[in-house]
């Protein structure tokens, strides 16, 4: 269980002049469509947390940032088989910091949401399913169940396969 931070304590903690260091772990088209300001990009994909932890050497807590903190939760849990235990979850992530009013910084890029790009790629996979097995061969139904299983393997496990394949898509990469 790694340990959480609301958004409103990290950022009295920033405005007392406490050392932070603030990282977010989301896509570089999430971040540049909006990020908390001073979080340095580090998407989860790409977070080797054995290298970061040896980087640090002992510095002040680093603390985490995603979409809503399931992205976060997962790189502490990285970050502390590397031996960085000092890793904080901000609670709600970057929904929360903005939510909150704090202050935040934009490319002007807009780009959806990782986990808003899985529900329109599930969905619009399972129409393509159905409709191919209602007019071309009813197997083509088997497709939509594939789907349909990934989505409860998804939901048991935790992880998401196409969340991890659409990270990788050339839309959510840095320009």
């Amino acid at each position: 269980m790694s340990t959480t931070i609301s958004a409103a304590e990290l950022h009295r903690k920033i405005a007392a002049g406490e050392a932070v260091e603030l990282l977010d772990v989301r896509t570089p088209g999430e971040y540049a469509a909006q990020h908390a300001r001073g979080a340095k990009l580090i998407p989860l994909d790409q977070l080797d947390a054995a290298a970061f932890a040896r980087e640090r050497n002992g510095a002040a807590p680093v603390f985490l940032l995603c979409q809503g903190g399931k992205r976060a939760t997962m790189a502490a849990e990285k970050l502390a088989a590397a031996g960085c235990a000092d890793a904080v979850v901000v609670e709600g992530g970057t929904n929360a910091w903005a939510a909150a009013g704090l202050p935040c910084e934009s490319s002007g890029r807009g780009v959806i949401s990782l986990e808003r790009q899985v529900r329109i790629a599930a969905g619009a996979i399972v129409v393509v399913g159905v409709l191919l097995g209602w007019f071309v061969n009813p197997l083509f139904v088997w497709l939509s169940a594939f789907v349909g299983a990934g989505l409860v393997f998804a939901g048991i496990t935790d992880t998401c396969g196409m969340g991890m394949l659409l990270a990788k898509m050339p839309w959510n990469r840095a320009q």
